[in-house]
Parts: structure tokens; sequence; C-alpha cells
């Protein structure tokens, strides 16, 4: 990464550092969550006797693994020579944090609450882009599946806030997608051929966060739900 990549990357990192010391000594979060976990949708199911401590490890987890995937998958692309395709995504995943999009710094979010609407941005980001490139070359360009995790965030940030992050996420998508001619290159053709040949062990023991990021207590279930959600989780 360029040295103006690793400063934002260090810049992240001290944000989220000082959000969770901001959460330690006023458990905003916290009390949140525990105010409001009834209202819990009921396809997210939480360990018995222990929802709300279940629910903030998974949230820090969610926002700790933002720069560890941008540090990851810049590494995975510069290696094999595709950084072309990625930085300009990786630099707007970044600036999520950085320079947060006006609709989140008008949402009156501070703490672990309003980095967790800029890490779901980050996160929708990557996931789309994976589904972006397995439709097109039938691989991802990082072998994460966060569609999981992004549902239950979702759901936590609430409608329609979070809605209105995944069109913002998509109109990046749409605007920044390449074309054609760099899916036909040379490299990413050999780019191609090694994973289907050869898969992601290399990545996944190199980057071991690239596994971890469903490790979590949480498992979402009941997909089928008909329960409608009519006001946001955390207010």
């Amino acid at each position: 990464m360029s040295s103006l990549a690793n400063n934002q990357i260090d810049e992240i990192k001290d944000r989220i550092a000082q959000a969770i010391a901001h959460e330690q000594s006023t458990a905003l979060l916290q009390n949140q969550f525990a105010s409001n976990i009834d209202r819990l949708h009921n396809a997210i199911t939480l360990p018995e006797n222990n929802e709300v401590s279940a629910l903030m490890d998974f949230v820090v987890q969610y926002i700790e693994h933002v720069p560890k995937f941008i540090e990851a998958i810049s590494s995975i692309a510069d290696d094999a020579g595709i950084d072309e395709y990625s930085q300009t995504f990786l630099a707007i995943a970044r600036d999520y944090f950085v320079s947060p999009p006006k609709a989140i710094t008008s949402n009156e979010h501070s703490g672990l609450i309003g980095l967790m609407d800029e890490a779901y941005l980050a996160h929708r980001l990557i996931e789309e882009l994976n589904d972006r490139l397995i439709g097109q070359i039938g691989i991802p360009l990082a072998p994460m599946d966060m569609t999981r995790s992004n549902i239950i965030i979702h759901h936590l940030i609430g409608e329609p806030f979070a809605n209105e992050l995944d069109l913002a996420v998509h109109y990046s998508v749409e605007s920044l997608i390449p074309r054609d001619k760099l899916f036909k290159s040379d490299v990413f053709l050999s780019y191609i051929d090694d994973h289907k040949k050869h898969g992601w062990t290399n990545e996944l023991n190199r980057w071991p966060c690239l596994a971890n990021d469903l490790s979590i207590s949480l498992r979402f279930e009941n997909t089928s739900s008909s329960s409608s959600e009519k006001e946001p989780f955390l207010h």
C-alpha cells in the first residue's frame, strides 16, 4: 500500500481504539443493546444468558475486521498484480472511516455506534465487490463471506438508514466497476486460473482473519421469518 493508505489504516485503527475506550467508560452501546434486546429480530439467535455480551463482541469484531480486511485484500491484489482493480475500492472503504459520508456525519452517532455505520459501508462494499467478481469471473477478489454478518448489522443499524447506506454502496460499485478489458488482461487471467486450480490456502495462511469473519457466537437462522422491523433496533 502507499504511504497515504498506510497512514489512513493507522488512523482507522486509532479511531477504533478510541471508540472502544469510549464504550468502556460510557457503556453507551451496551446499555442500548440491553434496553432493546427484546426487540432483536427473531432470526438472530444468541447464546442464552449472554445476549448483550455476544452482541458487543460481535460488533467489536465486525469493526476491527475492516482494517484487517483492507490490508489483506491490498496485499493479495498487489501480489497478484491486480491492484489496478482493487485500489479504488479500497480507497473508498478507507474513506468511509477517514472522511465519512454526509449521511453518517449527520446521523448523530458516536463511539462504537458511529463506527458500526462506517464499518457496515466498508464491509458491504467488499461484499458487493466480491459478488460482482463471482458473477463475472467465477471467483471473489478475496476469500471472505460477510453476508450473514452484514445482515445482522443491517438490523442493528435499523431501517431506513441501513437501506440508505446500501444504496450508497450500490452507486459506488456501479460507477467504478471496470470494463471488460481488465478482466481479459494477462495478470487477471493468471489470477483467476491460479485460484481456480489451487484455492486460497496461501492467502488464508498468511491472512487468517479472512477465515475468521464468521467465527462469532451469533447464528443467523430462520431467514424466512415474516416479522417486520417497525423502528431501528438501537432507537
